[in-house]
């Protein structure tokens, strides 16, 4: 399993770093640039001019890092007096079908205030039907296949392969004659989405994708602990390991770790699927010895009995409800877990509840790296037959959602009415009853601005230490190979690593000797991973690799 292409901050944060889509009979010649590679050239005529908003000075400043990384601004309170950033409504009265994800109960459509009150103040009609997140994907192969797009679909970056969206993406409209280059500059909010954010939304030498949750610290995850029963630092495996000696008690029902695959790979300097080596041939992250270094220290923490039972036996879906109630003190995820919404669910397991990441660090006691995402991995398409009257009113619709933390529009959408859905507590809008049960992320993926961070429920501690995590480890981010470059990958070769990754679980999770991982390579080798591998080398050859 890589982890590039793990779903905002996994769930919403972590992001494919390449979207692969399947295309039956494509090899590494001509046919792939016209299934989704752009050349480097190609990508620069395709792409937006960024123009920096006047943004709203956060308390806490956004840090650079290395490979053009850096933290997100951080606000403690929403400002007082927002502006506007947008003069009037932006529609001009039509009506627009949309498809989004949302993880958590679907809102009612009919006298929903927050749907309502988004629409006046669009001066159009987005009929929003946000569908269940975790089956989201699979809902949408359906549509493509009858021809019932909506006018409007929001499609992560790893359902590119499922909908082998390298040809797919014909289906919507060509943005680059309305946004490429100072053409965005009619679209302020979108301008002041930074260029690298919008690359992941280029195919075939076209812009088609508008982003969202766009963040220039896009790692896919790493390790959690409870800071209120573990305060130390780790600075190598060895640390890792020693802890996992100290916390286990299983008599007790505690365990030091839950999962931690794939996030473990990280201190291993498993940052890119693909790698070269010194005479230039590609590697995949299989063939690399820091993968087998990987897997067999996870498997000696499984056989150490430091794992918790029902992680190794693959139910995740209670992990989080075992770090809340300390059943294990460490644990790992996208990073977009540490948050208000966290905190309040894990004080009111537990009280003392205090959720930490831990620093970056490197197995060895070397330089720590972790992977940088692209700029976005969530982006919206039109429907190619709305006309170039309707693209344009969407696009100045898009325009209002992108609005920066702070604006007027932005409480709007992310919060509803004021009174009606939200009020202001402490500094911070909240939720009313109303809007508890009215208000859902759904505008937001058709374009969102840049992410903050912001404090949610009160918990301003967590806030503050989020954003100084950030600012850590952006020192520390690398681009992987094929960073933030559609790539469609021949369907031959789709499935060829399934049993691979079958037997990395069964290896980390102590069930078969590292001997069956190196079997299982050398399997998937002759089985097209060499085919694939020259796939690649002819990409990188022909566009490079994003780095």
């Amino acid at each position: 399993m890589t982890v590039e292409g793990i779903s905002r901050r996994g769930l919403l944060g972590g992001v494919a770093a390449v979207a692969i889509a399947g295309a039956a009979g494509c090899g590494a010649d001509d046919r792939a640039e016209q299934l989704g590679t752009t050349g480097a050239d190609q990508l620069r005529r395709a792409l937006p001019q960024y123009r920096p908003g006047q943004s709203i000075k956060p308390d806490i400043p956004g840090v650079a890092g290395t490979h053009g990384a850096a933290s997100d601004p951080a606000f403690l309170q929403y400002p007082a007096d927002p502006v506007a950033t947008v003069s009037g409504p932006p529609g001009s009265g039509g009506t627009y079908s949309t498809r989004t994800p949302l993880w958590g109960a679907i809102p009612p459509s009919n006298g929903n205030s927050y749907y309502d009150a988004v629409n006046a103040a669009l001066g159009a009609t987005l009929t929003m039907q946000p569908a269940d997140g975790n089956s989201y994907v699979e809902t949408l192969p359906p549509l493509f296949a009858s021809d019932r797009l909506p006018d409007w679909t929001q499609i992560p970056s790893w359902a590119n392969q499922k909908l082998n969206m390298g040809s797919a993406v014909e289906r919507f409209a060509d943005l680059t004659p309305y946004l490429a280059g100072d053409k965005i500059a009619k679209y302020p909010n979108l301008a002041a989405i930074p260029t690298a954010a919008w690359q992941a939304g280029v195919w075939n030498g076209k812009l088609y994708g508008i982003p969202s949750y766009s963040s220039p610290n896009n790692f896919p995850g790493y390790l959690f602990y409870r800071r209120d029963l573990v305060d130390a630092r780790v600075r190598s495996a060895d640390d890792l390991l020693s802890l996992g000696r100290e916390l286990t008690d299983a008599k007790a029902g505690r365990w030091a770790f839950d999962d931690l695959w794939p996030f473990l790979l990280f201190p291993f300097r498993v940052v890119s699927t693909w790698n070269a080596d010194p005479s230039g041939k590609l590697l995949h992250q299989y063939e690399l010895p820091e993968m087998t270094e990987a897997l067999s220290f996870a498997a000696k923490l499984a056989q150490a009995g430091y794992v918790h039972p029902d992680a190794l036996a693959g139910n995740t879906g209670n992990g989080q409800q075992r770090f809340w109630a300390g059943k294990v003190a460490i644990s790992a995820g996208g990073t977009g877990a540490m948050d208000g919404d966290d905190a309040k669910g894990g004080t009111a397991a537990n009280p003392g509840y205090d959720r930490q990441l831990f620093d970056v660090f490197d197995a060895t006691g070397g330089t720590p790296l972790i992977q940088l995402g692209p700029g976005s991995g969530w982006f919206s398409y039109l429907n190619r037959n709305l006309s170039a009257a309707q693209v344009q009113e969407c696009l100045a619709i898009a325009n209002f959602l992108a609005a920066p933390y702070g604006s007027k529009e932005f409480l709007l959408v992310n919060f509803g009415a004021s009174g009606l859905d939200h009020t202001i507590s402490a500094g911070n809008p909240v939720l009313t009853e109303r809007g508890a049960k009215d208000v859902a992320t759904s505008f937001q993926f058709l374009a969102s601005g840049p992410q903050v961070t912001l404090v949610k429920n009160g918990f301003t501690q967590v806030a503050k230490d989020y954003a100084a995590w950030q600012a850590r480890a952006v020192k520390c981010a690398v681009k992987p190979m094929f960073f933030a470059m559609n790539v469609t990958e021949p369907a031959q070769y789709a499935s060829i690593g399934q049993q691979v990754d079958d037997t990395m679980k069964d290896v980390r999770t102590g069930r078969q000797p590292i001997s069956a991982f190196t079997d299982a390579v050398n399997a998937w080798r002759k089985q097209g991973g060499d085919e694939m591998r020259k796939f690649y080398e002819g990409i990188r050859d022909k566009n490079g690799t994003g780095q």
